[in-house]
């Protein structure tokens, strides 16, 4: 029982570690692509030896990180509740929550090769209820049916990345980008 205690509580802070290295290279590569490991390690509150106990190689971290960024995608979704009320409203949720990852979003905006990987070419989970919700607008009045789901979706990340880029080169507020991140796609977007 003791052990079957111990091992929860070790695979419980392991995850927690190695959640922080991941949230801590966010962070990081946000701010410089180029950053070291140990840049990492240390906004992670952790030793180098550590880090390497987890990801031994950068390639390793990036495979992480890569798919790290696809769950905060697939939890931000969830959170914004796109079931719930017009699918126009529920679009602006998800552009709200899909900002909130600011980091995340400007690292894979501005490294290709994290675009580029496998995991980002498949169809999510996350992509299907977009495309859903568009659909859904167009049954329900409130996204022009002329709006083609997958320009739309094409549209919501352009404009998260136009958003997340006046942030970075205009050291605009987020909230200002974000307000005219949801102006521009409700204009675009309604019925």
């Amino acid at each position: 029982m003791v052990e079957a205690q111990t091992g929860a509580a070790e695979t419980a802070t392991r995850a927690r570690t190695r959640r922080a290295i991941l949230d801590a290279a966010l962070v990081v590569l946000a701010r410089d692509q180029a950053a070291s490991l140990g840049d990492i390690a240390v906004e992670a509150g952790v030793g180098r030896t550590t880090l390497h106990r987890y990801f031994p190689e950068r390639s390793d971290l990036v495979d992480a990180l890569s798919q790290h960024v696809l769950d905060r995608i697939a939890a931000a979704t969830d959170r914004a509740c796109p079931g719930q009320g017009s699918a126009l409203a529920a679009i602006e949720r998800l552009c709200q929550e899909y900002f909130a990852l600011g980091d995340a979003l400007t690292i894979i905006f501005n490294d290709p090769q994290l675009a580029c990987r496998p995991e980002w070419s498949q169809e999510t989970e996350a992509d299907r209820s977009l495309l859903r919700l568009i659909e859904r607008g167009h049954a329900d009045g409130s996204i022009d049916p002329q709006v083609d789901p997958a320009w739309a979706q094409q549209l919501l990340w352009a404009l998260l990345y136009a958003g997340w880029q006046y942030v970075n080169d205009n050291t605009a507020p987020r909230y200002e980008a974000l307000t005219q991140c949801l102006r521009s796609l409700r204009k675009s977007l309604a019925a």
